[in-house]
């Protein structure tokens, strides 16, 4: 069966080329009536436009990229399924550009900014420098970012703070007052912030409290259940030990619960344990944890790069969400003794 072209449906709709290509790229230009009957022959013919054709006349790529670290980690997959769902809904096709390295993110922000490459670009957790904004701003590529800042840029951020002091109230309004904290290393090559925020969040719950803080109560490591579970070892071998941990991530809770079996802790009878991010496995788990609407940023952050390509122009603004305590049964009251 031979394939249809633009000139198959012009030569049946009576119109020529260029008002065919005019209805296809959703010209205003173009009468009611003449729309309505090219797209009919449109359906009739079964037409697809070839989407090369249609980048070269638009004078657009219709890619957005998406510059993100360890895209297999939980709470990132969440916010890229958020992204293609929005995505999926639109003309723009979504290439992917995962960094493990920070030589790789520098390349990304180097080279993955070009106008005869993208039409914008969303950057997921990785706080650009002014340098590489610069760049941005000259190629003249809509960015937005993703849980990371940076003032001259559209941004959606998450109140790590305010969850990592809430978490710790959780914790110490069921009477805990040996509260440790399991989390990525506070300072990192990569500029990670979420950990530190978080931490600071758990260090002023505690003075807020009258707490002391304990710097044996702060174990940093790389991120995974692994480690956060050889972190958890440590506390719980420990002459004084805690009887409740706020991991900074559910992945690190996990490895937490994992200790805990290892050391046959009943929990939350004997050490209450709270997460970060409610990612799909914390209910199955029954964790209590913090939950970021990881799914709804993604959508939100490609509704407002789309936006931002249609309006260049538009001011810079920081979008903020907040997060929302899980309540679930790996914590409890104190038991005392």
């Amino acid at each position: 069966m031979p394939t249809v072209t633009i000139r198959d449906v012009a030569k049946r709709a009576g119109v020529g080329v260029g008002t065919v290509s005019r209805v296809i790229n959703s010209s205003p230009s173009v009468s009611d009536e003449t729309r309505r009957r090219v797209l009919a022959t449109i359906e009739k013919l079964d037409y697809s436009p070839n989407p090369i054709a249609r980048r070269l006349s638009l004078g657009r790529t219709l890619n957005i990229a998406v510059i993100v670290p360890f895209f297999t980690r939980p709470v990132f997959v969440e916010r890229l399924r958020g992204i293609e769902n929005a995505l999926a809904q639109s003309e723009y096709d979504l290439v992917l550009y995962n960094v493990e390295t920070t030589d790789r993110r520098d390349a990304c922000f180097r080279e993955t900014p070009r106008p005869e490459r993208v039409d914008g670009l969303l950057i997921i957790s990785l706080s650009p420098l002014d340098r590489d904004v610069e760049r941005f701003l000259r190629a003249e590529v809509p960015t937005v970012l993703i849980d990371a800042r940076h003032p001259l840029l559209h941004r959606l951020t998450i109140d790590d703070a305010e969850g990592g002091r809430m978490a710790t109230e959780h914790l110490i309004s069921l009477g805990h007052r040996q509260i440790a904290f399991i989390g990525d290393y506070l300072e990192n090559p990569f500029g990670f912030a979420s950990s530190r925020e978080r931490f600071e969040g758990y260090y002023q719950a505690l003075e807020l409290a009258e707490i002391p803080f304990q710097t044996a109560f702060l174990k940093q490591g790389e991120h995974g259940q692994l480690p956060a579970r050889s972190l958890a070892l440590e506390l719980l071998t420990a002459p004084d030990p805690p009887t409740a941990i706020f991991a900074a991530s559910d992945t690190q809770a996990i490895g937490v619960l994992s200790a805990a079996r290892d050391l046959d802790l009943a929990v939350p009878e004997e050490l209450s344990v709270i997460g970060f991010d409610d990612i799909e496995v914390a209910e199955y788990l029954h964790l209590t944890t913090m939950r970021q609407p990881s799914f709804a940023i993604g959508v939100e952050g490609a509704h407002i790069l789309m936006d931002l390509i249609a309006r260049p122009d538009s001011p810079a603004q920081e979008v903020p969400f907040t997060t929302e305590l899980i309540s679930r049964s790996t914590t409890a009251q104190l038991c005392r003794n």
